[in-house]
Formats: structure tokens, sequence, C-alpha cells
């Protein structure tokens, strides 16, 4: 299998299905999965899961969860059972991330990011542009700047740079042969410590084209991994000492700014 799209998904109803649009119309010159994860969603999420499921045989690979995976405590920490067992039981060469959320446009986002992976073994992860929107009605914008640089590396997220909507990931599929890092399962922010793990195996490429659609409302994380929650502070700070000392010291001058910015944004709280 060459490409599986990973999909968490939680109380998605409303979304689920353009989600699913999205995947099954990519038009690519290889084989590719969608390994969905519902964590026991109280809406129609599954029902709606199993109707595409049953009119796409072979396609769907569906774990519908009766329990929730939790943890249910710390709030920070929600949702990462799910995904955490989702990505293991990816077993295409490369994962395509797409929480049930959000929603690819461009039928041919794989196969541009496959053909750029395939042609440079080096870069260990791909990523696009994508259009922010919101449920409040403030006014869409893109997710990255006109300036993104084309490649970027491991040292511009110790700088606590974050560039990448999770939505138009695409890396190799490293954690098929390879455990989770012992810090990861401390770290509540889980796309920063998937992503970390990932850019230490190589360099990072970017494709300007909007290919999707990044949604911003009231249920998501994003509004609990926020600077003004104190815990999430602390626990991004230990996150980053963590990975200093598991990168072996080698970003120390990069790391040591940032836990400072952290030391700054905590004493506001104290």
């Amino acid at each position: 299998m060459k490409v599986s799209i990973c999909v968490p998904t939680y109380n998605h109803e409303q979304y689920i299905g353009q989600m699913l649009e999205g995947a099954l119309m990519q038009q690519t010159s290889f084989d590719f999965e969608i390994v969905i994860g519902d964590d026991a969603s109280t809406d129609h999420t599954a029902d709606i899961i199993r109707a595409y499921r049953e009119r796409n045989p072979g396609k769907l690979r569906a774990f519908l969860h009766t329990q929730n995976q939790g943890p249910s405590e710390p709030r920070e920490f929600a949702g990462r059972n799910n995904v955490l067992q989702l990505l293991k039981a990816c077993q295409g060469d490369y994962v395509a991330m797409c929480e049930g959320d959000d929603y690819w446009t461009d039928p041919l986002k794989l196969q541009k990011q496959v053909d750029f992976m395939d042609a440079n073994p080096d870069f260990s992860i791909c990523h696009h542009n994508m259009l922010v929107t919101y449920e409040d009605g403030s006014p869409s914008h893109h997710f990255n700047k006109p300036d993104q640089p084309a490649i970027s590396t491991i040292a511009d997220l110790l700088d606590d740079r974050w560039f990448m909507a999770t939505a138009s990931w695409l890396y190799r599929n490293y954690f098929r042969n390879h455990e989770f890092a012992e810090w990861h399962g401390r770290a509540a922010a889980g796309d920063w410590a998937v992503m970390i793990q990932l850019a230490a195996q190589g360099k990072i490429g970017y494709l300007p084209e909007v290919m999707g659609v990044y949604r911003k409302h009231s249920a998501g994380l994003s509004n609990v991994h926020a600077v003004t929650n104190k815990k999430f502070l602390e626990n991004r700070r230990k996150m980053f000492e963590d990975v200093n000392a598991w990168l072996e010291y080698r970003y120390e001058e990069i790391v040591a700014k940032t836990l400072q910015r952290y030391d700054e944004l905590l004493s506001v709280h104290e």
C-alpha cells in the first residue's frame, strides 16, 4: 500500500462526509486506503462512516470504538489514544493526515505530495497550504504566509514555529517500524510530538498550493491548546526539555531560547 489516509474523528457528523468525499475523490497512480477511527462519538458520526464503508468496499478500514479511548484527563490530552492507535494501524509507505472536521479540495493532492517525496528521498515530511475557515464567521485566510520557505528542518520546529496544518501532512511512515519516543506520551501537543520525531529523520518540504480546508470551531482542541492555559504552557515547556535530551542536546542553543520564551509566558500566570 502506497498511502494510508489517517482520519481521527469524534462528534464530527456535520463534517465527516465532506472529509471522506475529499479523500475518495483523490486521483492517484497508486493504491491508497482510508484508516478512520471514531472515538465513541455521541452523535451519528459512526453511522455515516458505516454508510461510506458499505458504498466503498475495501477502501475504508474503520475502527468504530464503543468506548472513548481517552484519556479523559487532563483535557489537553483528549483523543490522544485514538490517534496513536490509528497511526500504528497505517501500513502505507506514506501517511496523509486529515482529522474528521477538515477536508481536501484538490483531487491531485496526494499525487503531488507523493511525487515530491518519491523524488526527494532526503525529505521525511511534505505539507501544503490550507484555507482556514471559522465557524463564528470570522474572515477566512491562508494557513501559510506567502514567504513560507520551500524547505524547513527540525531546527524550525525547535524554535517553536508551527507552519504545518495537520490536514496537509504527508510523511514517510516511520512509525510503521519504530515506536514513539518515550517522551511522546507526556506531550499534550500530539501533532508537535509526531512532527518533531519525523523531522529528526529528514527535511520538511512545502508545496504552496491551497489543497484543503482547516476548520476552526468551538469544539476544536486548539481552544484548549492556548497561551491562556497555564497547564498547557507548562506541558509544552516540558516537551521541549524532553526533546532537547532526546536529541542529545545537539540543538541546545535553539531550545534554550525557546525555553526562555516559555518561562516569560508562564511568569504572567504567577
